[in-house]
């Protein structure tokens, strides 16, 4: 297998030299040839939430499309992905040279109180037993919606949180006792609120959080991943919600108030994630994208850079410039903490120390890891 040492600024690595040998990151020169990497480096990319297994359908997602959600990802510099609830269980298609995913099991929700064919429903009084199934399906995190729209309440109706604290309280600690983590889906105010006392351990969207609850999170070491892009969709969503003018409003008011929210939780020194809330198969709503629309809404780069790499890396649990951590670096010839637009054009991608590619025709690069050189 081929050397390689990283001759450019290496962010998140504190000092030393870092060279790419036998698939994993090493600070001691390997013997033998050694090929030169120049630009800004990063430990790879990741995306804290995807759905690569999800599908919109009662058929799960076949092999091949799964392979090429990933391959979409790994081509964007993503060499990690957290999933956040799925129906098919990706473990399968793991590989050297393939992102590695860490597994949520699948949504847990109420009856028709989410979308159709995601999710497991159950009461409340069952909630905690559903957590502790899902999280012997995943790697260490659960997924629970934590509200949608009650449809119950005719033209009243609106954004309910879906649990009792209570419930919720009780499944978060069975998780934790279970050795996993709870990531909620939180819209609204009211929803943080309980996802606070409750013990979460991240907030995914919190699209209606206060100062407060965010000076709250990040004194509690609760994650937030603020999934940009989608909450720009909130004003579509109303759109299509004319029987429901409660519930439009509190999308629009939301939508309005995106960036503003943003910059308060950069303020609030919110221990930021990135995700793009898809399936990873859509090339314009990729990782870079999401990361674009941060900075673009106010987001400095260099926060959101390291919410996508290094920093949100240990957040996870995931190790970056360790020595022996998987050799998975994406690299840039210019930095796109100076022009974000360079973080959509990776120079190089190496994935267990193999540099890769996007191409999707078998050809050396492609999903089974192979080198392209």
């Amino acid at each position: 297998m081929a050397a390689y040492r990283l001759t450019g600024a290496l962010r998140g690595c504190e000092s030393g030299d870092v060279w790419i040998a036998d698939g994993v990151i090493t600070r001691t020169r390997p013997p033998g040839p050694v090929e030169d990497v120049p630009g800004v480096a990063y430990p790879g990319l990741v995306d804290a939430h995807a759905h690569p297994g999800l599908s919109h359908t009662a058929a799960p997602a076949g092999d091949a499309e799964v392979l090429r959600r990933l391959e979409t990802a790994r081509a964007a510099g993503v060499t990690a992905i957290r999933e956040m609830g799925a129906q098919r269980d990706v473990a399968g298609l793991a590989a050297p040279g393939r992102p590695k995913v860490l597994r949520a099991g699948r949504h847990i929700a109420r009856y028709k109180r989410y979308i159709r064919h995601l999710a497991v429903d159950v009461e409340p009084a069952d909630l905690a037993g559903e957590a502790l199934r899902q999280a012997a399906r995943g790697d260490g995190w659960v997924k629970v919606v934590g509200d949608w729209i009650d449809r119950s309440e005719g033209a009243d109706s609106d954004l309910r949180p879906l649990w009792p604290r209570e419930a919720l309280a009780e499944a978060v600690a069975a998780a934790h006792d279970a050795g996993a983590r709870v990531a909620l889906h939180a819209f609204a105010v009211e929803t943080v609120d309980d996802a606070l006392e409750a013990g979460v351990d991240c907030i995914e969207h919190g699209s209606g959080m206060t100062r407060d609850q965010m000076v709250e999170a990040a004194a509690r070491g609760v994650l937030v991943d603020p999934t940009v892009c989608q909450v720009a969709t909130f004003a579509d969503i109303a759109s299509r919600a004319g029987r429901y003018p409660v519930y439009r409003r509190r999308m629009l008011d939301m939508h309005a108030r995106r960036v503003e929210r943003l910059a308060l939780m950069v303020e609030a020194g919110t221990l930021f994630l990135m995700g793009t809330d898809t399936d990873g198969g859509d090339p314009t709503r990729t990782l870079p994208v999401e990361i674009s629309a941060a900075v673009a809404a106010g987001m400095p780069a260099g926060v959101a850079m390291a919410a996508a790499s290094y920093a949100g890396r240990r957040r996870l649990g995931l190790p970056a410039w360790q020595e022996g951590a998987p050799g998975d670096v994406v690299v840039y010839a210019a930095d796109p903490e100076e022009e974000i637009a360079e973080v959509a054009r990776p120079s190089r991608v190496f994935v267990d120390g193999v540099p890769v590619s996007g191409n999707a025709d078998g050809a050396p690069g492609t999903l089974g890891g192979r080198s392209s050189t």
